[in-house]
């Protein structure tokens, strides 16, 4: 989509954030993306908004944007405005939010072949978003999740998500089993993944829409979603260790239903 300026012109090289302290950061934090794969997806997808960057990385982001208006910031003012550790790589955006898409809208999509990704009770932003690349990566249509509990699109869900959040739509719902149900009468067949299970997901042959449903760790599917589920099966792991991180299991099981 063209990129056009929707904030007055400023100076591409003002300055921006000196002197500023970790004490007022927090409140600053809300809203603001940042790493290189975040900040050029959401610049590709959503409105412009306030973009700072360190020089070097100004240069770069601007031969790709150049009718994007961005503020020089040092990497210190850059550390101080983002979360403690915050990998930013020299950008920063305070991103209007994304358009929120609804699961009625996944389901008005006619394609034949969609796959879903199901979220039960995953909490951590950063397995959120490692689903999310994921399901980018083997052309998912959208992850579900449970709008309760769901971590909040921060700054370190859309970095985990390496740009991701901007691909593939992250749909928020009241109630899980609820949309299980919705997507069983859309013809999705509905796969929840437990170590227990007696099938591996590898005898498996999804023909059609298919909603992939992972539960977190530890507590894995509650017994409602389970009950849900048109069939369960495992991820079969010959190692010494049997369990493996949600975002993981997620990346394996997409492969298997995309290959």
């Amino acid at each position: 989509m063209p990129i056009r300026k929707n904030t007055p012109s400023r100076n591409r090289h003002a300055p921006s954030g000196r002197g500023k302290s970790r004490p007022g950061a927090k409140a600053a934090q809300a809203g603001w993306i940042y790493g290189w794969h975040t900040v050029r997806a959401a610049l590709g997808n959503r409105a412009p908004g306030r973009l700072l960057a360190t020089a070097e990385a100004a240069a770069r982001i601007g031969a790709e944007f150049p009718e994007i208006a961005l503020e020089i910031a040092t990497r210190a003012a850059l550390d101080a405005l983002l979360p403690e550790g915050a990998v930013h790589q020299g950008l920063a955006l305070h991103a209007p939010p994304r358009r929120a898409v609804t699961l009625d809208d996944i389901l008005a999509d006619p394609a034949a072949d969609a796959l879903i990704v199901v979220l039960d009770q995953v909490t951590d932003p950063h397995n959120v978003g490692a689903v999310l690349r994921s399901a980018a990566a083997f052309g998912a249509a959208a992850v579900v999740v449970r709008d309760r509990g769901a971590p909040p699109e921060t700054g370190v869900l859309a970095k985990a998500a390496s740009g991701a959040l901007d691909i593939v739509p992250l749909v928020r719902v009241t109630n899980l089993a609820r949309a299980l149900e919705a997507l069983g009468a859309e013809g999705f067949w509905r796969i929840g993944l437990d170590g227990g299970a007696d099938l591996s997901i590898t005898e498996l042959r999804p023909d059609g829409r298919t909603a992939l449903v992972l539960g977190a760790e530890g507590g894995g599917l509650r017994r409602l979603t389970r009950r849900t589920c048109d069939q369960v099966a495992r991820i079969a792991t010959p190692g010494r260790l049997a369990s493996l991180n949600v975002s993981n299991a997620a990346a394996i099981a997409l492969y298997e239903f995309t290959k």
